[in-house]
């Protein structure tokens, strides 16, 4: 046999020894055999469709879950228009114009309008303060297009909630839910008029986007309570006062506020928890006004620094910043400013709005258990006797005015970043700054601050709107002079927590003391 022919043999017997092999490794993977791709297209076709089906079906049932809240809480919903007259008596003029604007000018008619839900069959109805707030008369739509005039049951402004009344019976009244158990994330609903009766009983959707919120802007009287859920369900004016409900149909809040630069929906509302304001309403109903219990405390929630300081590895608490110029429970029990109150009656304190609901609905005279951590991790608990909230009246301030800093020329104190001057003979005899020479003896003035410094955005300076603070104190240690001022702070180590003791304007224009704790660069 020729060479060639015994190749051409070889080579054909590899082949097929190749195709042999091929076929048993294309068994082994499970490759289709012919009509393999066909078979294998049918049998997989019942698999896609459920996965849709079931999916259309989530959908759906959302959705007719959607309808049927909305058509249970709607009838509930009510539109709130509220007038009050400005006699012309009141009409202040500038000296000189009354000759132009004789006394028998027409009295000024303000009207505003809102929302609110029935809480009862028999007429009362849950709204904000501001809604009806100054109203000389209430004017209340239904459902059903019936309109009654209602009667001010009695308002809250320190929680913005109000209660009012209808002369109707077996009204429709809305279920209530538990605000406290809500979860960021859920579905909400907020019912409710926005933007005037034109748009009545407007429905929108969305989720509960964060809880425990507290609004800077908004008016905050001395003893509010803000304590908001946040929803990204469309909330615009006239919203305020409405429901908000979750997928049971239930209400988790009365909506309240919006965080917008247009003064319209920008994505997020605000609204009071309901456990919050059914508290409140229940007082208003029975009594006509709230009494709120107090520690007689000026709190803020506890930073980075406040927690290293006492040696807590999670911040949370509430830090006593200074106590009320009136007697202080809390002072009397033992507190002292720069405390990280952590547990009241044992159950544990993350934030200032929980501390405040916990105290605030307690009655006058009852006692609490404060549970508090000092500098250096020491813990102590002190039996607190609360006091009643004093009323708007008993709270007033004397106006105190800016006060300009006098004196020599200031020096930069390079651990906190920060300027200082003494206060001068005259600043200190001026009857306005008696409060400051009263309660701390004298302190620096805070004339610079600088922005890449650790005290910038915790202190306010001489070029700040609300006037400069006062340091009067470095870590326990009083500071009428510069040279007492770093000689406390020569002690002070880079990286140390600084606890500074200022007396700052507040709300009333008035003085008062905070804790304010920096880190040392």
């Amino acid at each position: 046999m020729a060479v060639r022919t015994r190749d051409w043999l070889k080579f054909g017997a590899l082949v097929a020894l190749a195709f042999v092999f091929g076929l048993a490794f294309a068994s082994t993977l499970g490759l289709p055999k012919k009509g393999g791709a066909a078979e294998s297209i049918v049998a997989t076709q019942p698999v896609a469709p459920p996965v849709q089906i079931a999916v259309a079906k989530s959908v759906a049932d959302l959705s007719n879950g959607f309808v049927s809240v909305a058509e249970h809480v709607k009838p509930a919903v009510v539109f709130i228009k509220a007038q009050h007259v400005e006699r012309a008596d009141n009409q202040r003029l500038p000296p000189g114009f009354e000759d132009f604007f004789p006394q028998g000018r027409r009295p000024r008619v303000e009207q505003g309008s809102g929302s609110g839900f029935i809480v009862s069959p028999d007429g009362y109805i849950l709204t904000n303060n501001h809604v009806v707030a100054g109203a000389d008369r209430v004017t209340v739509k239904l459902y059903d297009k019936r309109e009654f005039t209602a009667k001010v049951v009695g308002t809250d402004p320190n929680t913005d909630v109000a209660v009012i009344r209808i002369d109707a019976q077996n009204l429709p009244p809305v279920s209530f839910g538990n605000s406290d158990s809500t979860r960021v994330g859920e579905w909400a609903l907020a019912v409710g008029n926005p933007l005037g009766e034109q748009f009545a009983f407007t429905v929108t959707a969305g989720i509960i986007s964060a809880k425990g919120r507290a609004l800077g802007g908004l008016p905050r009287p001395n003893y509010g309570i803000q304590d908001f859920i946040q929803t990204d369900a469309a909330i615009n004016p006239g919203n305020s006062g409405g429901p908000l409900v979750n997928i049971q149909g239930q209400v988790v809040g009365i909506n309240s506020a919006i965080a917008s630069e247009t003064g319209f929906y920008s994505g997020y509302g605000f609204a009071i928890p309901i456990n919050l304001a059914r508290t409140v309403m229940e007082q208003l109903v029975k009594t006509g006004h709230v009494e709120r219990a107090v520690m007689g405390i000026r709190i803020e929630d506890a930073r980075q620094e406040d927690a290293e300081a006492v040696g807590l590895k999670q911040i949370r608490g509430v830090v006593v910043e200074s106590f009320t110029d009136r007697p202080s429970p809390a002072k009397d029990a033992g507190l002292q400013p720069g405390d990280v109150i952590v547990a009241l009656d044992g159950q544990p304190i993350d934030n200032t709005p929980q501390l405040q609901q916990k105290v605030g609905f307690k009655k006058p005279g009852e006692t609490v258990e404060v549970t508090v951590l000092r500098q250096g991790g020491e813990k102590k608990t002190f039996t607190v006797r609360l006091a009643r909230a004093p009323s708007e009246r008993d709270t007033e301030v004397a106006s105190a005015r800016g006060v300009k800093p006098k004196g020599d020329a200031s020096s930069k104190e390079e651990v906190l970043g920060i300027s200082v001057e003494p206060l001068s003979t005259e600043d200190a005899r001026d009857p306005r700054m008696r409060p400051v020479m009263e309660q701390a003896h004298g302190g620096l003035v805070v004339t610079e601050i600088a922005p890449e410094g650790p005290a910038y955005q915790r202190l306010q300076s001489s070029d700040d709107p609300g006037g400069p603070d006062i340091i009067v104190a470095v870590n326990g240690a009083p500071t009428p002079t510069r040279a007492a001022f770093r000689e406390a702070l020569r002690k002070v180590k880079s990286g140390e927590i600084v606890t500074l003791q200022v007396m700052s304007r507040d709300a009333t224009n008035g003085w008062a003391s905070r804790i304010v704790r920096i880190r040392a660069r």
